[in-house]
């Protein structure tokens, strides 16, 4: 019941509103706010009234136009960068190492057979050094050649360029006259059944080659299962030769492997998997890891492996080692020292920068998950890359993971996938689009690396270093080991200082705070109350006008009421003639409107009701009244 009381009361109050006028909240306003200028404006006269409106408008407008710039900068989330450095025990980073040859040449050569046939012959006639070598016939299988042919165009004539054959019966005469610096080698790559070709030019034989063969090896091992590949790669025992963590030994069962495409099997050190991360006890070499490892160049695959040497990378525990994109090699037959230095990065996250604490927010699959590891762009990046490439070409690239229920691509099953391949690598759009969609870790961790080198082993110190390691690994008192495998691996912190590179916002909510109230109060005298003072009156102006739009929209819209007479108005003798005596015609000899006022009152007669007695209606005293009254009596 006093709940009904009371918002009754409340409702009655909204309905009467404030009180004021405009003109009244107005002068209300100026005669009791706190801010300097608008007393000024109703206190002085018309002349200084004037100037104090124009001075209260100008510093108004600055006001406002000062709290926008700040408004609009505190808006930006613009962040400033700290560096801080620290000391302290760190873990010991996680390394990973792969062989520059992905496979062993004695147990891929099955596969590489008609390809390794077809290159030689490629070879000889872009070489040619004699005709009747160039002519030399060989039994090649031409399906691969056919599928994507390489080409030699003669651009010595810009607006007529000429397309040689490098399988054709005039090759010889056309390989002579090609000879020259116009012309090119291109790799021509067809769609929609060989309707639809492009030629990708290179500039250089050897690059054009080399890109040919890695494009039909790949499509040959995309069609070997990872097992298969696995035994075809480089076992541990045979390249890690030698292992020393600190004063600990180790061995290749400290490592653990996974299959790199793009180099076979790699072998990762500290992963942090599915033990505790190892600590490094103090900076300097002796504290570190060595490694020696042999490549075994001897068995390389000559057209795809071109490099001799170890692929390494430094990265972080439980982190997909992206060892193409971010390793570096080491040569064979140095010692290669690797000081470490590390840089922990802390980003601010949404609104400052767009970043991701474990990339849940990235609407992006990760094909990497797999592998249960950390996220980061680079393995959003490639997944986004992957995943255009199964929408626009039906298959997976054999460089990337690829989600169940797909097939990678390769000549046989997806003809037209070198052709999709190449358009979405090149694609611009396609980029920016994986670029958009990916974020950067919130948290990372970046080693920078100081790297030296040495030969090694010296000539004074090879033989027996050879021989030991020969009995080690084969049991052999023969040398098994040359200086074109063997790499020697040193990698210790330099310091144990790190380096903090934080990001916090260069603009709080302090300091919009106190810039608004510095702007406000310089320029108007102002503080917070009076902006509650100027919110109150702009509440009453809203009110006040509510309830006058409430108020005309209750009341009824009074239309004009229709004439009662077509004309002037009848005079009050002839309204009187006309309810007694029924033959009465007005006068209508000067064509009065009065004459045709009354047509429907003649045809329907009006009872004959005596006029009113005007003289009952007129105000007499009091005293005259009783008098008539008691006369009456009498």
């Amino acid at each position: 019941m006093h709940v009904k009381k009371y918002l009754l009361k409340c409702l009655h109050r909204l309905q009467k509103g404030p009180g004021y006028t405009y003109k009244e909240l107005l002068v209300w306003y100026c005669d009791n706010t706190n801010t300097h200028g608008p007393k000024r404006i109703i206190c002085e006269g018309p002349k200084k009234k004037a100037m104090w409106f124009l001075i209260t408008l100008l510093f108004a407008a600055l006001v406002c136009w000062q709290w926008g710039i700040f408004i609009n900068t505190y808006l930006s989330w613009e962040v400033s960068v700290s560096l801080s450095i620290g000391f302290k025990a760190m873990d010991f980073p996680a390394v990973t190492i792969c062989n520059a040859s992905p496979f062993k040449y004695s147990k891929v050569k099955h596969l590489l057979k008609d390809l390794d046939e077809l290159m030689e012959a490629v070879l000889e006639r872009i070489l040619a050094p004699e005709p009747s070598h160039a002519n030399a016939t060989r039994a090649l299988n031409l399906t691969i050649w056919n599928h994507t042919p390489l080409f030699l165009i003669d651009e010595r004539n810009p607006h007529h360029p000429v397309v040689l054959d490098l399988f054709a019966d005039n090759h010889n005469d056309s390989a002579r006259i090609c000879n020259a610096p116009g012309c090119k080698m291109a790799m021509r790559l067809c769609s929609l059944n060989g309707t639809e070709c492009i030629f990708q030019n290179f500039t250089s034989a050897t690059q054009a080659v080399t890109e040919w063969y890695i494009l039909q090896a790949t499509s040959i091992f995309a069609q070997v299962p990872t097992q298969e590949l696995v035994q075809m790669g480089y076992p541990a025992e045979r390249l890690i030769l030698s292992c020393l963590f600190g004063a600990e030994p180790c061995s290749y069962r400290n490592f653990t492997s996974i299959f790199y495409p793009h180099y076979g099997n790699c072998y990762i050190f500290n992963w942090g998997m599915t033990e505790k991360a190892l600590p490094s006890a103090n900076p300097g070499t002796e504290f570190g890891l060595k490694l020696i490892l042999d490549i075994g160049q001897e068995d390389y695959v000559p057209f795809l492996a071109s490099t001799a040497g170890v692929r390494l990378l430094l990265h972080e525990q439980r982190s997909y080692p992206f060892i193409r994109e971010e390793g570096i090699y080491a040569m064979s037959g140095t010692e290669t020292s690797i000081g470490v230095l590390v840089d922990k990065l802390q980003r601010k996250g949404e609104p400052y920068s767009p970043c991701t604490v474990n990339g849940s927010d990235v609407p992006i699959r990760n094909f990497y998950s797999n592998y249960n590891t950390t996220y980061s762009i680079q393995a959003c990046l490639r997944s986004c890359f992957q995943d255009h490439m199964i929408r626009n070409c039906s298959c997976g690239h054999y460089l990337y993971p690829l989600p169940p229920g797909e097939k990678y691509c390769n000549n046989w099953d997806f003809p037209d996938w070198a052709r999709c391949y190449s358009d979405l690598q090149m694609s611009l759009d396609q980029r920016e689009t994986c670029i958009g969609l990916c974020k950067e870790s919130c948290n990372d961790t970046q080693y920078k690396l100081t790297i030296s080198m040495a030969d090694w082993p010296s000539e004074a110190s090879e033989d027996w270093i050879f021989h030991v390691l020969s009995q080690e690994r084969d049991q052999s008192t023969n040398i098994t080991l040359s200086r074109k495998g063997i790499v020697k691996l040193n990698i210790y912190f330099q310091e144990f200082n790190y380096r903090t590179i934080e990001e916090s916002p260069a603009n709080n909510i302090v300091w919009l705070l106190s810039n608004l109230g510095g702007q406000f109060g310089f320029w108007m005298g102002g503080s917070v109350l009076c902006l509650i003072e100027f919110a109150e009156i702009i509440i009453d102006f809203v009110w006040i006008t509510i309830i006058k739009l409430v108020a005309f929209a209750k009341s009824p819209r009074r239309r004009p009421a229709p004439a009662r007479y077509a004309g002037p108005p009848p005079t009050v003798a002839e309204l009187v003639e006309a309810h007694t005596n029924f033959g009465f015609q007005p006068d209508t000899a000067n064509h009065s409107p009065s004459a045709e006022a009354y047509p429907d009152e003649q045809a329907m007669p009006i009872p004959g009701t005596p006029p009113p007695n005007y003289d009952s209606l007129r105000l007499q005293p009091l005293d005259v009244i009783e008098s008539d009254s008691e006369g009456d009596a009498i």
